[in-house]
């Protein structure tokens, strides 16, 4: 993508979330490297470091989602505008879309063996839009129900 594609607001988003980050990162003694990447409108952060780091202690995918909001709420403080930020720690996104993947499978065999449908457990909007691409990958119908923080995903044949 070139710099002409890249809005603004989310190259200011990036620079605001990764000062953010690293003010904790220092403030928790945790090691750290942060990488921006803008796409569009959505500012992907990445914080990874050696193997031997103690970056893993925040890298537990609870920890990055509770961790992402309060990124995103410092970024619309700052900036005035909503966030989008997708924030990765030590490659927590990865395992926590392989765990969706088997999940996923999980639920394709039970719909196999004749459940009517297959109901994740609720989560955030990003998992659930996860979850709704393996399921098409997979042949699945999908769609999220629920409100609040009980939206969740439903699997089924058709």
């Amino acid at each position: 993508m070139t710099d002409a594609q890249i809005t603004p607001a989310a190259e200011d988003e990036g620079d605001v979330a990764a000062d953010y980050i690293e003010e904790l990162l220092d403030i928790c003694d945790l090691d750290g490297d942060i990488d921006i990447e803008t796409s569009g409108d959505r500012t992907h952060l990445s914080v990874t470091a050696s193997s031997d780091s103690n970056l893993r202690i925040l890298a537990n995918p609870e920890a990055v989602a509770a961790l992402q909001e309060l990124t995103r709420l410092a970024v619309q403080v700052r900036t005035g505008e909503f966030s989008r930020l997708i924030l990765d720690v030590g490659g927590s996104r990865a395992v926590r879309q392989q765990q969706l993947a088997q999940r996923v499978d999980a639920a394709l065999a039970a719909l196999d063996k004749g459940a009517a449908q297959y109901d994740f457990e609720p989560m955030s909007s990003y998992e659930r839009k996860l979850v709704h691409d393996l399921a098409a990958e997979r042949g699945l119908v999908s769609r999220s129900e629920g409100e609040g923080r009980d939206r969740h995903t439903v699997l089924t044949r058709d």
